[in-house]
């Protein structure tokens, strides 16, 4: 398949610039605001069915309505975290049929931008990567030569279906990050990585978020478009990116939890907790000074428009 609608593969708008918006917490909203059953946190799975798929596109809407609101681009980020091959054979999957839901994923986006990108540009659509393992502390780690085969498939049904990139989202630790970033160069495909940290600014494996974003450039050759910090509060770390190392300057989007606990407490939690979206709105501000080339901007874990909305706000305008 020709990928005639990836409109910004060869020169990601983001880079140059400029503030964009991308979406919150789509998981958490569907399972405690939607009250949908997501089966291993896999949104993709709503892709089986028109319903829903009405659900994920009338699910974006209000992020987008924000980009538009503000000025800003929009990053559509696809449903499609859990939709690689050990998830997917977890709820039944074939090989086959997980290939044509992230072909699916892909053309909802296509759709949903065809469908807004006159009021809002540019549009971007990343397709989503998740880990292969668990987000929030893997019980097994790959090298980066099995992250490369294990998710190839995956980000190759993205280039074929026309996405513009890819996003890592979760990366726990640096080696699969690297397989990640070579899967995506063997697809010609821009990536970027998104790492997630614990309460102490490290990474779930104890490396530091500096050491790992280094690493990950050094064995690729610069390989990531950018990375992002994503599935912890700015609280965590907030006092990590303080400094002038030249790995901060690698660091454009960010995607943070709207709740203060550690991963393992809100693994635990029977509830969401929502945080406070407008302090979330100013400590991301607050972090634009630290982090002067961050141009992306959405929720994790427990955000929803309302967050995104006070993040918007309180961003200054360029």
């Amino acid at each position: 398949m020709e990928p005639g609608s990836a409109k910004h593969r060869n020169r990601l708008p983001q880079l140059e610039g400029g503030l964009f918006m991308t979406d919150g917490g789509l998981e958490t909203v569907l399972i405690f605001h939607e009250e949908i059953d997501l089966p291993v946190f896999a949104a993709f799975d709503l892709l089986k069915d028109d319903e829903g798929t009405e659900m994920l596109r009338s699910y974006y809407e209000p992020y987008l309505e924000i980009a538009r609101e503000r000025g800003a681009g929009f990053i559509l980020e696809s449903p499609t975290w859990r939709a690689s091959p050990d998830w997917a054979a977890e709820i039944g999957y074939s090989a086959e049929e997980l290939a044509e839901l992230n072909r699916k994923a892909i053309e909802l986006m296509e759709e949903i931008r065809g469908a807004n990108e006159s009021a809002i540009s540019p549009i971007v659509i990343s397709g989503c990567v998740g880990p292969r393992g668990d987000g929030y502390q893997p019980a097994e780690l790959i090298s980066a030569d099995e992250a490369h085969e294990y998710h190839s498939a995956q980000v190759g049904a993205f280039a074929e279906a026309g996405a513009d990139m890819v996003t890592a989202i979760t990366m726990t630790y640096p080696e699969e990050a690297i397989g990640i970033v070579r899967a995506a160069r063997d697809a010609r495909l821009p990536v970027a990585i998104s790492f997630t940290v614990e309460t102490d600014g490290r990474l779930p494996n104890g490396q530091a978020l500096g050491e790992a974003i280094e690493q990950v450039d050094s064995e690729t050759d610069g390989g990531p478009d950018y990375f992002m910090i994503n599935c912890a509060h700015p609280t965590h770390f907030e006092d990590v990116v303080e400094g002038d190392e030249p790995w901060r300057d690698r660091i454009l989007g960010l995607r943070a939890n709207a709740s203060t606990m550690s991963h393992a407490e809100l693994d635990e939690a029977p509830e969401l907790d929502d945080g406070d979206p407008a302090d979330l709105g100013a400590r991301y501000a607050a972090l634009g000074t630290k982090l002067p080339r961050l141009t992306v901007l959405g929720g994790c874990c427990g955000t929803d428009h309302r967050h995104v909305r006070e993040i918007a706000a309180a961003w200054p305008a360029s």
